[in-house]
């Protein structure tokens, strides 16, 4: 059973965006982007939506600002393990 291919966890896009604008394509193998995406959405909540717009209209600002954060937190955090485990392979 399938319940919808328009539902999506909001933070995937957040970190989609954040390994585009730091050029993580140019920096890292495709292998590490997904090893790398898995550690990082481990760490974050889930915030399901159907419709991006959703989140443009009822997302208060400071509600954005605070899941931006834990974004480049959990990012940050997945790099030093990421790192890690390639210096121990």
């Amino acid at each position: 059973m399938k319940i919808s291919d328009d539902i999506h966890n909001y933070y995937e896009k957040l970190v989609m965006q954040h390994f585009v604008m730091g050029k993580f394509d140019d920096k890292y193998d495709a292998d590490f982007i997904a090893d790398l995406t898995c550690v990082v959405l481990n760490q974050l909540p889930t915030r399901y939506i159907r419709h991006e717009v959703d989140m443009a209209f009822y997302l208060p600002p400071s509600e954005r600002f605070d899941m931006e954060n834990k974004v480049k937190k959990a990012i940050a955090k997945a790099l030093e393990f990421m790192d890690v485990i390639r210096i121990d392979n």
